[in-house]
């Protein structure tokens, strides 16, 4: 038996509720089971219990054993004292308040197949835990459950969102410059990239926005590549320019080893996406003013149509000739972008500045631009789970990673569906 279990009997009511009475025999009738707290303090806020002819209004606390809240220390804990109903599965002593009142006590009845079920559900050994039982499942509540997930995924990328805006003061430009360049790692460089943008603000790139090579020198010298001694005469050129602004900045590189080029695509490379970033900040010094004020999702790709200065038409790193090839953003890399970093930062400017226009735009956006194309995608297709856009993907990446990975099945709406077959 886990908490996490009965809390989900609790919330749900999936208990026998007929003839309840407490352990001390007094008869109880759950008017509201409360609001979970995720925080410390007692498991459900605001209960409404009536015990006997009395109507409480407190907080209730879960135990698998009544002894539990002994060993928990709850007796001598101020917060603990408006706890109304003690609720458990097995009732093995009292417990008492510091007082020494008794705290009325419920021990939980339920149908034992709603756990045999959880167990099973939860050790199952499959890519996910439901992965026999998908197909069961009806269109219209898998697209029900999608939407919400993808509006608890822009959430909680909102919250992130909201303290990077809080450490740099309330500056959208820079907030989405961090954004924006995190996603240019693309997955496998994405922390050294934030660490790039960390390192050299936006409001020191815009002072010479209008010098492509300044540009390039920062973010090149910043990310380490420019530290070796010689080099060909474009490298040796950013060498100089990036000498001068380090030290008229005072300047920190970073460790060249943070990047990773194995098992990359040479149009993957770091040194490619840092030149396409160099370019984006060249051609849009207000980016995220531009954002704000787009009208349809062509113009918003069209934003990211920018080309490197032209030694990366025939370069992927420094010092090495390659044959001639345009490095521009695919159509694939610009959506990435645009998923990751555009919408949940025009998501939230919406929630926290300019109400629900920019709130919708995001999910419209989102709405709009084909599923995303990765292996975790690829294995809910193979699950006969069809994404229709890169709405649905988002949701089905954080069903996987937020759920399946942390068998929440209790917490799914999947799993809810699963379980309560067992009693139906």
């Amino acid at each position: 038996m886990t908490e996490d279990f009965l809390h989900y009997l609790w919330i749900n009511q999936l208990f026998f509720k007929e003839n309840l009475k407490s352990t001390q025999g007094e008869e109880l009738e759950i008017i509201h089971p409360g609001v979970a707290n995720s925080d410390a303090g007692p498991d459900f806020f605001n209960a409404r219990i009536k015990i006997g002819n009395t109507l409480w209004v407190g907080n209730a606390e879960i135990h698998i054993n009544s002894s539990d809240w002994i060993k928990h220390k709850h007796q001598s804990d101020k917060a603990y004292e408006n706890v109304i109903l003690h609720v458990v599965a097995h009732y093995d002593i009292p417990v008492t308040r510091e007082s020494g009142e008794e705290i009325a006590t419920l021990k939980l009845v339920f149908d034992e197949r709603l756990y045999m079920n959880y167990i099973k559900l939860v050790s199952a050994n499959g890519w996910i835990p439901c992965q026999d039982r998908l197909r069961d499942m009806e269109k219209l509540f898998l697209n029900n459950w999608l939407d919400r997930l993808s509006a608890e995924r822009l959430e909680i990328k909102s919250e992130e969102i909201v303290k990077t805006l809080e450490a740099n003061q309330n500056d959208w430009e820079e907030t989405l410059y961090y954004f924006i360049g995190r996603s240019f790692g693309f997955r496998l460089n994405s922390d050294p990239f934030g660490l790039l943008t960390k390192s050299v603000p936006l409001k020191i790139l815009l002072k010479h926005s209008e010098n492509l090579h300044q540009i390039e020198a920062f973010l090149f010298g910043q990310a380490g590549f420019l530290d070796s001694g010689e080099g060909d005469e474009y490298y040796m050129k950013l060498k100089k320019e990036y000498s001068f602004l380090k030290k008229k900045y005072s300047l920190k590189s970073l460790e060249k080893h943070l990047w990773k080029f194995l098992r990359l695509r040479p149009s993957n490379f770091p040194t490619i996406r840092i030149a396409q970033f160099s370019a984006l900040i060249f051609k849009h010094h207000t980016l995220f003013s531009r954002i704000t004020e787009i009208k349809s999702l062509n113009e918003l790709r069209d934003l990211f149509n920018v080309i490197p200065y032209e030694y990366w038409l025939s370069h992927y790193q420094f010092n090495k000739k390659s044959i001639i090839r345009q490095k521009k953003l695919g159509k694939q890399a610009v959506d990435s972008l645009i998923i990751n970093a555009v919408v949940p930062v025009l998501f939230t400017y919406g929630r926290m500045v300019s109400g629900d226009a920019h709130k919708d735009s995001a999910q419209e956006i989102l709405q709009g631009l084909p599923p995303e194309v990765n292996s975790i995608i690829t294995r809910w297709k193979k699950n006969q789970i069809l994404p229709e856009n890169a709405m649905d993907s988002q949701a089905l990446l954080h069903l996987k990673s937020h759920y399946c990975d942390k068998r929440k099945c209790l917490k799914c709406a999947i799993g809810n569906k699963i379980l309560l077959k067992a009693i139906v």
